[in-house]
């Protein structure tokens, strides 16, 4: 008597990775009638109190809007959002700035902080509530088969799932994206950025601070009142001794590099270190297949971009599949599938290597190169308009991104 096969568990969309990307696009599609599967390696507990990482995420408008419509953002505490009213980029000790303000006078800040442990929290939380989101945790995709219909997903200790539409949101590194044969240009930077939460005596004003010194850039991100997150970015190797210094030696450091803009200065976190490499998959989607989040594209912060960058995707996605659920068409369909690799190759394209020209330009020390920046920040400064366009980027909402 032959063995009867066992039954495979099925589900319409498998998101492989719960992380920020992942877990919104899952709510996204909280109230769209498909079941949701989160794949993740991490256990729920991790999942739900994930452990401070040293990063503030900054937020345009149009991410709070996003965040806000689908539940999480009422979920994070009012204390832990950190408007942001300026911004100031440098070069070296140069008069010259970049200051972006509220150019209308709305009133509005031009974007929120908020720490990244916070936002995932959130998220988590908000997806746990949906009765068609479930989570694998602890588990790992260990291959995947394309079928006549669908895709049948080999899990670890030998569970197997069946889906429609599998999406990787697994970061910049992606595994599900190398399994599908999908390559990526990878860029390693060559730098490391080292972060952690500085108290100080100088009012921070809720500026945000983007100092391009001769062989390292500081950032300053105000949070609560005289308390910022500060952001060192070095070669490597140097960053590697910096890391070996004991706190007191470290802060004092810190504050040389800073030109002592903020006065004394007391470490009240933990460091935390990440080697820079951004990342540009070579295709967005294939049949049955999409990417998301740092899995299609991995900026490098100095833009702050990212996360926002990662949010459009999850919206961009959702928006085509509820727009071919509606329809009654395929989900995963590459005719569902290619206009959202259209749209979000449209936003991601110009900020990606937009910011790969700023890095190369304020990383280049070579005396042709400081000039070079120095008349560009000479330029955009005294070009009103262009400060307005940033300033009106930041601000505008999701209905304004006009999305396609």
């Amino acid at each position: 008597m032959n063995k009867a096969h066992p039954v495979i568990p099925q589900t319409d969309i498998a998101i492989v990775g719960a992380g920020p990307a992942g877990l919104s696009l899952a709510c996204m599609l909280a109230d769209s009638g498909l079941q949701i599967t989160l794949i993740d390696t991490q256990s729920q507990a991790q999942l739900a109190q994930p452990q401070m990482d040293g990063r503030d995420i900054a937020l345009n408008h149009a991410s709070r809007e996003l965040l806000q419509n689908i539940g999480a953002w009422s979920r994070i505490d009012k204390t832990h959002i950190h408007p942001l009213q300026e911004a100031r980029v440098e070069n070296g000790r140069s008069t010259l700035a970049l200051e972006f303000k509220d150019q209308q006078r709305s009133g509005k800040p031009l974007g929120y902080l908020v720490a990244n442990h916070r936002l995932r929290k959130s998220l988590f939380e908000q997806a746990k509530q949906a009765d068609n989101i479930s989570i694998l945790d602890n588990t790992e995709l260990q291959s995947i088969v394309p079928q006549t219909q669908g895709t049948q997903l080999t899990l670890s200790e030998q569970k197997a799932l069946s889906c429609r539409l599998l999406v990787a949101a697994d970061s910049r590194f992606s595994n599900t994206r190398k399994m599908m044969g999908i390559g990526a240009k990878m860029k390693d930077y060559g730098r490391t950025m080292i972060v952690c939460n500085m108290r100080h005596q100088v009012d921070h004003q809720h500026t945000a601070q983007e100092c391009f010194h001769y062989g390292h850039t500081c950032a300053i991100l105000p949070l609560s009142p005289n308390e910022s997150s500060i952001v060192i970015t070095v070669n490597s190797a140097i960053a590697h001794d910096l890391q070996q210094l004991d706190d007191h030696t470290f802060v004092q450091t810190a504050k040389n590099m800073l030109d002592g803009r903020l006065g004394n200065m007391e470490l009240i976190s933990e460091r935390y270190s990440y080697p820079l490499v951004g990342c540009y998959a070579d295709h967005f989607v294939a049949p049955g297949f999409a990417l998301i989040g740092d899995a299609a594209v991995g900026m490098h912060p100095v833009t702050a971009h990212g996360f926002n960058l990662g949010l459009h995707s999850a919206q961009a996605l959702s928006k085509h599949i509820m727009r071919a659920r509606k329809q009654n068409r395929d989900i995963a369909h590459t005719l569902v599938l290619k206009p959202y690799a259209l749209e979000h190759q449209l936003m991601a394209k110009p900020i990606y290597e937009a910011t790969n020209l700023i890095v190369k330009l304020f990383n280049d020390d070579s005396p042709g190169a400081k000039v070079l920046r120095k008349a560009a920040l000479s330029f955009a400064s005294r070009f009103s308009p262009f400060k307005r366009l940033i300033s009106h980027r930041l601000t505008r909402s999701a209905q304004q991104q006009r999305f396609l």
